[in-house]
């Protein structure tokens, strides 16, 4: 985001060694009343005006509880205020879907967050766990993402599925989807999938660099979803790439790569991050 040209203000939600893809961690997670003291802080300044909200991975039910009243507020000094919400919960390993945070983060993503957000990114099994609804063919995915729109945000967007893509197995299916309410009270959507060349390894941290471009790519383009799930796709799949080859060169002939060496390569990637060559093109629907 700040190679984007964004001033940010980051709070750890957790102060971790390393991230929890490696066998071991060691660190502190960050709970609601620390949270709000930082907030805080920033008040007594008055430097509390933001135009963007990101939340992403979070462990804990009161801290999620404070970061909607967090943004509620926030949306009161800036009733433009866009929040941006990447429901970390779970994800699907071989068509089984399980959580990686405790369940009773679900109804508060569901009941709370969700409703102050205006874009959300989950991934399809996400998507279900909110709206309750399985996904199985393509209809079934634009149907949910409406059901996501009912809830509140503006702009859904599914970051991975395993639906049949029309380009191949060897192809990930994202979908978007942007409704927009005109001044006459007529609703527009505007859908679009994309089909990414799928890359054989487990990464961490690609929902967040996912989250962030989207982020960056809709404000530069706020009316055209399809122009800003290429630049945040093909962005994703610079970064990817690079990664994977530097990884596989340091694994060795033979050799399966390991985290550390399936770590990001956000900073050689900073060229592509500014100005993603459009690789991956949206269709819409």
């Amino acid at each position: 985001l700040q190679v984007l040209g964004f001033e940010v203000d980051t709070v750890n939600s957790v102060q971790f060694s390393n991230h929890t893809g490696y066998a071991h961690w060691k660190g502190q997670v960050l709970n609601s009343d620390e949270l709000h003291e930082l907030y805080e802080g920033l008040k007594l300044n008055k430097v509390n005006r933001y135009d963007y909200v990101l939340t992403g991975y979070t462990r804990d039910t009161s801290f999620l509880a404070m970061v909607v009243d967090i943004v509620q507020e926030l949306k009161e000094q800036n009733s433009n205020l866009v929040y941006v919400c990447d429901p970390v919960m779970g994800d699907k390993w071989n068509g089984e879907g399980s959580m990686y945070v405790p369940k009773d983060l679900l109804p508060v993503y569901r009941d709370k967050v969700v409703p102050v957000a205006d874009i959300i990114t989950p991934n399809q099994f996400e998507a279900e766990l909110l709206t309750g609804r399985k996904i199985y063919t393509e209809k079934d995915a634009l149907e949910v993402m409406d059901m996501l729109h009912a809830m509140g945000p503006e702009t859904v967007v599914i970051t991975s599925s395993d639906l049949q893509a029309p380009l191949g197995n060897d192809y990930l299916i994202a979908l978007g989807s942007h409704r927009k309410t005109k001044a006459d009270g007529t609703r527009i959507t505007q859908r679009i999938r994309v089909e990414s060349p799928k890359v054989d390894a487990v990464f961490v941290g690609t929902g967040d660099l996912f989250a962030a471009m989207l982020l960056a790519w809709t404000h530069k383009h706020p009316n055209n979803l399809k122009v800003a799930c290429e630049k945040t796709v093909s962005a994703m799949q610079h970064v990817l790439q690079r990664t994977i080859k530097s990884a596989k060169v340091q694994a060795g002939e033979g050799n399966k790569p390991n985290s550390a060496q399936l770590e990001l390569r956000m900073v050689q990637s900073k060229k592509d991050i500014e100005n993603p060559e459009i690789i991956v093109k949206a269709t819409v629907l």
